[in-house]
């Protein structure tokens, strides 16, 4: 009986999806409200998403309007922002906190691709984590007696294949935002 890679394919696409998500929270010079994803702010006692307690708006290509949703929550969003160390200074007019994202210098966005380019590693380093466990399973089988060699060796070689896939994948991934950070 082959191994079933279903379960360790469905663990790989999800290693990349959080590497792509990962990167949209990496800026590039424009302004996304993505970058506020992970920003949680103080609502009554319990943190928040952002967007769950303000409208977030694209102004121009390096700007963001914040407006809550109620008044009293200005200095507290302003408070998230900060600790959430995104590296723009918040400007709050009262109604409205705004975020002016400045041009990357050259400098910049090449810590940003090295940045960049640890999380691909770190993709890469937990597909084959995957592939360890599902070589694993695959021994284990054998050894049980649920599989012959050849299976053995076939499912080996499947594990193998879909690895070199989707760390193919990363490389592509990791490539395009590189350009995105470069592109001036």
């Amino acid at each position: 009986m082959k191994l079933d890679t279903k379960e360790f394919e469905e663990k790989m696409q999800k290693t990349i999806r959080v590497l792509e998500d990962d990167y949209a929270s990496v800026r590039v010079g424009r302004a996304s409200a993505r970058i506020l994803d992970k920003v949680k702010v103080n609502y009554y006692g319990t943190p928040t998403d952002l967007s769950s307690v303000a409208n977030i708006k694209t102004l121009d290509a390096r700007t963001l309007a914040i407006t809550p949703w109620e008044s009293n929550l200005i200095k507290d969003i302003e408070k998230a922002i900060n600790a959430a160390d995104i590296g723009i200074n918040p400007q709050n007019d009262g109604k409205t906190i705004r975020l002016c994202f400045p041009p990357l210098t050259e400098e910049r966005r090449k810590e940003l691709t090295k940045q960049c380019s640890k999380m691909g590693e770190d993709a890469k380093v937990a597909l084959r984590n995957i592939r360890q466990i599902a070589n694993k399973k695959i021994k284990d089988m054998k050894n049980s007696k649920e599989m012959t060699e050849d299976e053995q060796t076939a499912s080996e070689k499947s594990v193998q294949e879909l690895t070199d896939k989707y760390i193919k994948e990363v490389d592509v991934v990791v490539a395009k935002k590189n350009k995105d950070i470069l592109e001036v």
